[in-house]
């Protein structure tokens, strides 16, 4: 195994600059690159069907701009130029994250019905008022043509997930806390674009023993300009590195958002296989109900994803995604349906009593019994990979690993956020507790260790960025109460790799975000795995 640093990179930062990198609030907004000039964009749709009309609202310091569109795909393919469109500074409300930009239609422009469903990024540059150019990035998602497609692959991008993190305009679930965002606004910058060099979450370096826990990826977000959450959703932190690999390994594959789940689950019917992948964290009541139908009448879902941990609801037909989950600590103020509604609608942990669906009911693994593994103070020298304890299991057929080998550990797949289970080891092997919730027949092929706590005799509280407060957070909304006792229950989780048939159809789940992680490093293993699921979820040999 390569050796690994040990030192935490330099990306230029004083100290004061790299605390506030990491416990700062900033965040992308019109006007914040001054003298220089500035691009911003979004557009109405997540995704659009061949034919639909794209309506893309513009502010610009530049009078004209000029719009490049390519498919993300195996290759990058140009599908669209024109310089010279008009385009003007649009005024922004100051509560845009929460009721959008309402800026005017800039410019439109019509899919090709020869458009072959994927990502698409649009580049919008033009000349500073410095001379110096300005440029936006945004993607959209083309969507198949309806009808039955054996043999074709659905990927559907965690744009919920996406949607929840982004910074652009001062709003988020997060640390810009609104338990309202929309849609109606750009995506913060490294959402749709990053260089190769852009950290990821996990550290690619051993800590000293007694360091103190740093996060480069956000050192490097703030040094470099980019959202501080670029590294934790987005399209080219995860979505595009799996739809790369599957058209560059020779399958067909079409993309959808998660939107298409919620507002028109029919399209899930025309494959025999849906993919998610990355950091998918927040879903709807109907975009799980989609998801089971489609499994019960003989689908296969393969999930290479972690963190399902999360209810949301969406208002103004999609244009507003709802969470008051980071508000746990005071429910009577926060989600409405405590006080009147639908409980089992609240926006918060799936395996919340009021809820009563647990996320291993529809995934197999949930993210109460997960979370965190290499980075910040949360198990930084774990082991990278997934410990397997079921070798011959037909996923790893052709891959050659033993009882007690790691899938993935030279790729760093273990990690950000993982989904795990209560679970007990028998004879050396590991199963679901009776406690636990998981679906019959359910089989668990690799387990590794997580934690939801970021602690350490050395540290104090000062000194992470995480500490105990997700723990607590997860521990009120299962058991009731935020207290030690309750901590105890669920600091300490895991990530895993399921399998298990539901109804007609079967699901294969590798419970953590980072599976992408090992397809951009080409990692053999990983790649075999991953092939094997889709093979057999395809119908192939």
């Amino acid at each position: 195994m390569t050796k690994l640093p040990n030192e935490y990179p330099d990306f230029g930062l004083t100290p004061q600059q790299r605390q506030f990198a990491v416990r700062g609030r900033y965040y992308e907004m019109p006007g914040m690159d001054g003298d220089h000039g500035e691009i911003w964009c979004y557009s109405d749709r997540f995704s659009y069907r061949p034919g639909e009309t794209v309506l893309l609202q513009v502010t610009s310091t530049a009078p004209r701009v000029a719009l490049e569109i390519v498919r993300d795909g195996a290759d990058e393919t140009r599908v669209f130029e024109k310089s010279g469109i008009d385009a003007r500074w649009q005024d922004t409300p100051a509560e845009c994250g929460v009721e959008g930009s309402g800026w005017e239609t800039t410019f439109e422009f019509k899919v090709g019905a020869d458009w072959p469903s994927g990502g698409y990024r649009l580049k919008l540059t033009a000349e500073g008022k410095d001379g110096r150019p300005i440029c936006c990035q945004h993607i959209v998602i083309v969507l198949p043509k309806a009808g039955r497609k054996p043999g074709r692959i659905l990927q559907v991008a965690a744009t919920s997930t996406w949607l929840a993190y982004n910074t652009w305009g001062g709003a988020n679930h997060y640390d810009l806390y609104s338990p309202i965002v929309s849609t109606q606004r750009p995506w913060g910058r490294g959402f749709v674009v990053l260089p190769s060099q852009a950290p990821r979450v996990p550290l690619e370096m051993v800590p000293p023993p007694k360091t103190v826990p740093r996060y480069p990826q956000l050192e490097w977000a703030y040094a470099t300009g980019h959202s501080k959450k670029y590294p934790a959703a987005g399209w080219a932190s995860y979505d595009r590195h799996f739809f790369r690999f599957a058209e560059r390994a020779g399958y067909a594959v079409d993309l959808a958002s998660q939107h298409e789940l919620h507002f028109s689950p029919e399209i899930l019917l025309d494959y025999d296989c849906v993919v998610f992948v990355g950091h998918d964290e927040y879903w709807t009541w109907e975009m799980r109900d989609a998801v089971d139908a489609f499994v019960d009448l003989g689908g296969h879902v393969a999930r290479f994803a972690g963190n399902f941990g999360t209810q949301i609801r969406l208002e103004d037909e999609g244009r507003r995604q709802v969470c008051y989950n980071k508000d746990t600590r005071d429910k009577a103020a926060g989600d409405p349906v405590y006080g009147s509604g639908d409980v089992s609608r609240a926006t918060t942990s799936w395996e919340a009593p009021e809820i009563g669906r647990p996320g291993c009911k529809t995934f197999g693994l949930n993210s109460s019994n997960g979370c965190y593994a290499g980075w910040g103070g949360l198990a930084p020298r774990g082991v990278r990979g997934f410990p397997i304890y079921r070798p011959d299991h037909w996923a790893f057929a052709d891959t050659g690993l033993y009882y007690g080998d790691l899938l993935g550990a030279e790729s760093h797949i273990f990690g950000y956020e993982l989904d795990g289970l209560d679970y007990e080891i028998r004879n050396g092997l590991p199963y679901p507790t009776t406690m636990s919730g998981a679906p019959e027949g359910l089989e668990i092929l690799a387990v590794g260790m997580g934690t939801f706590v970021e602690e350490g005799r050395h540290l104090r509280p000062e000194d992470t960025w995480v500490g105990d407060s997700d723990g607590r957070s997860t521990a009120e909304s299962v058991f009731g109460e935020a207290s030690d006792a309750n901590l105890e229950k669920v600091k300490r989780g895991s990530g895993m790799i399921v399998n298990f048939k539901r109804g007609q159809g079967e699901v294969f789940h590798a419970g953590t975000c980072e599976w992408v992680a090992g397809l951009l490093r080409h990692d053999a293993m990983v790649e075999c795995v991953t092939r094997n699921v889709l093979n057999r979820y395809l119908g192939r040999k």
